[in-house]
């Protein structure tokens, strides 16, 4: 890692003139908090893609489904697990990234319709993507043709995507998950140093702890390992890519949870985007295209051999 990858002579000329320009976009941008939960749901915070036509879902519990885009020969299925707060966004809302994956890395993607916040705090979300893992070390052979597993996650998701891992890890059953890819993850929700500081950008420090006051409102909770991983044993955990941009409110969960991953006897890299916000890889930032190729090129490795 160079040092000066935090200097602001790092930034490239685009990914400035790209912030620039979203910043002007954004300045007008309405939060969570004034659209009203249940229209930012719909639509009025961040539009949805639209499907891809060779997606379907699959129900895997009473609660729980799986959003699937699949693969026609794949050599693994990746486990998606989303973003959004743990309050927006769906299992259907990234169907682009998992149609790159399922084609780059040849794997069939599946992704968790987990239960939403504030209706539903913790352990909500983390009790269905559990519930979605031990369907597939159960069912992607015989549902997908294909029984090694990634997981990947992003934001929210990344959190729940290395809880899901502990969970499963605890019960002696994580030798088929054979790498993590976790991006811009939320690891301390009692909140680290730089989201604390957040004045600026895609998320702030007001807003962050109205989010942790949704899906986690019992404060004596924040630091468990479930809801703030940094606190984990790490142990045994498979190799990891930590994806996050240097202007992110998250930036220190991901150097922190990699520098743990390692100390833990884990595998793990990290990819840092100078000049990149929150969220990056999924949208039109110039440092998108180079991370998601290196995500991908990742959990190809990590399948190799198998």
């Amino acid at each position: 890692m160079h040092e000066d990858i935090f200097a602001p002579e790092a930034v490239p000329a685009e990914v400035a003139a790209f912030n620039a320009d979203m910043a002007r976009r954004l300045g007008s941008l309405r939060s969570i908090w004034e659209i009203g939960l249940e229209k930012a749901r719909g639509g009025g915070f961040m539009p949805t893609p639209p499907p891809s036509p060779r997606a379907y879902d699959v129900a895997v519990g009473p609660n729980v489904s799986l959003h699937v885009v699949p693969c026609s020969q794949p050599r693994g299925v990746l486990l998606h697990i989303h973003g959004g707060g743990f309050m927006l966004g769906g299992a259907a809302g990234q169907d682009n990234m998992l149609e790159r994956i399922a084609d780059t890395v040849g794997v069939t993607c599946v992704s968790v319709e987990y239960r939403l916040a504030p209706e539903n705090p913790y352990p909500a979300a983390w009790d269905d993507c559990e519930a979605a893992a031990l369907w597939l070390l159960e069912h992607a052979k015989d549902r997908f043709g294909a029984e090694p597993l990634l997981i990947a996650g992003e934001s929210a998701g990344a959190l729940l995507a290395v809880a899901t891992l502990l969970r499963l890890r605890d019960r002696g059953l994580l030798a088929r998950f054979h790498g993590a890819a976790l991006s811009f993850g939320v690891y301390d929700s009692s909140m680290t140093p730089s989201q604390a500081s957040a004045t600026t950008g895609a998320l702030k420090a007001s807003d962050i702890a109205r989010i942790v006051e949704a899906y986690a409102p019992r404060a004596a909770q924040l630091r468990s390992p479930e809801l703030s991983p940094l606190y984990a044993d790490l142990r045994g955990l498979p190799p990891a890519l930590f994806t996050v941009g240097t202007l992110d409110a998250m930036l220190d969960d991901s150097m922190f949870m990699y520098c743990r991953w390692l100390a833990a006897g884990n595998e793990a890299e990290i990819a840092l985007y100078p000049g990149a916000d929150h969220a990056f890889i999924e949208t039109l930032h110039p440092s998108a295209q180079p991370a998601n190729a290196r995500i991908d090129s990742f959990l190809g490795q990590c399948l190799e051999g198998e």
